[in-house]
């Protein structure tokens, strides 16, 4: 749901020295202030477990709840997880994903995330659910962390690798991180085709879910990220249109948001209607210039 950012910040990304504290508060700063603030904030307006994306409604009665859970039930069905399996999230968020897999498929789990705080909240939902043995986490960004070569049965990135500039370069260490016949799923919000990204990647709503919450953000035609599969060497096995769901799940957002106006304000003045306009205008693109996908491919070499 956001651009792209200015050269710099891609560059201080891409540093391929190791990262100092000052440098990494800056990174962080750069690419992930929006994930690093109070986890207190998000548990405002997201479901219990905290999933920051699209959920899955199966019916017109559907909670957001129901549909955060079903759209994770989904998720291990398209990785055909049977249980125990190694399972890898890039862009880990709140820890939904691997307190899900890990308590419902039994799965070893390791998430990976640059905002410190995030990782703080799934070591106290883990050791709460009596999962710190399933549950992993490690601070840093995916595309640098040292990884096992062909190790994990699955990997997922969940609208995490809008975050991450060298799309093509990530896909090629996930596919290194897995297994043969180990899978891949990315789900990610796109621009619908390169006629858009060209209209609209640099319009005022753009730069402020850029500038003013993310930091940094590349919007891709899905066509770029199914090449960049390919070409790492993945085999496509589905795709999976998801736009209609993830704007009823930003509806679902946002009326939380209004419940609970004064107590999100209390995180900063302002901070209730700056979430708003975000979920707004990212809720105003579905379908016209924005699509949310989901592409699932396998290791098969």
């Amino acid at each position: 749901m956001s651009g792209r950012a200015p050269e710099a910040a891609a560059e201080r990304h891409h540093a391929g020295a190791p990262l100092t504290p000052d440098a990494y508060s800056v990174s962080v700063a750069d690419t992930n202030q929006h994930y690093d603030l109070d986890p207190d904030l998000f548990g405002e307006f997201l479901d219990p477990l905290r999933k920051y994306s699209s959920g899955l409604y199966l019916s017109d009665a559907d909670t957001l709840e129901q549909a955060q859970r079903q759209k994770l039930t989904f998720v291990a069905g398209r990785l055909a997880l049977r249980g125990g399996e190694r399972l890898l999230d890039a862009g880990c968020g709140w820890g939904s994903l691997l307190l899900f897999m890990a308590t419902e498929f039994a799965c070893d789990t390791l998430g990976i995330s640059p905002a410190p705080r995030q990782h703080e909240y799934i070591a106290s939902q883990a050791a709460a659910r009596g999962l710190t043995d399933r549950v992993h986490t490690r601070v840093g960004h995916f595309e640098r962390i040292e990884l096992p070569q062909r190790h994990f049965d699955a990997v997922t990135m969940l609208g995490s690798i809008v975050h991450m500039p060298d799309a093509p370069g990530v896909l090629r260490r996930a596919k290194a991180a897995l297994r043969r016949g180990g899978m891949l799923y990315v789900s990610e919000s796109c621009f619908r085709n390169e006629k858009a990204r060209n209209a609209f990647d640099d319009r005022d709503g753009t730069r402020f879910i850029r500038g003013d919450i993310f930091g940094f953000g590349e919007l891709r035609p899905l066509s770029e990220l199914v090449a960049a599969a390919e070409d790492a060497g993945f085999s496509i096995v589905a795709v999976d249109d998801l736009t209609d769901h993830y704007r009823r799940t930003i509806d679902d957002w946002i009326a939380n948001v209004d419940a609970a106006a004064d107590r999100i304000e209390a995180h900063g003045a302002g901070s209730t209607a700056r979430l708003r306009r975000y979920l707004e205008i990212a809720n105003a693109g579905w379908g016209y210039t924005t699509k949310h996908y989901a592409l699932t491919c396998r290791n098969g070499r």
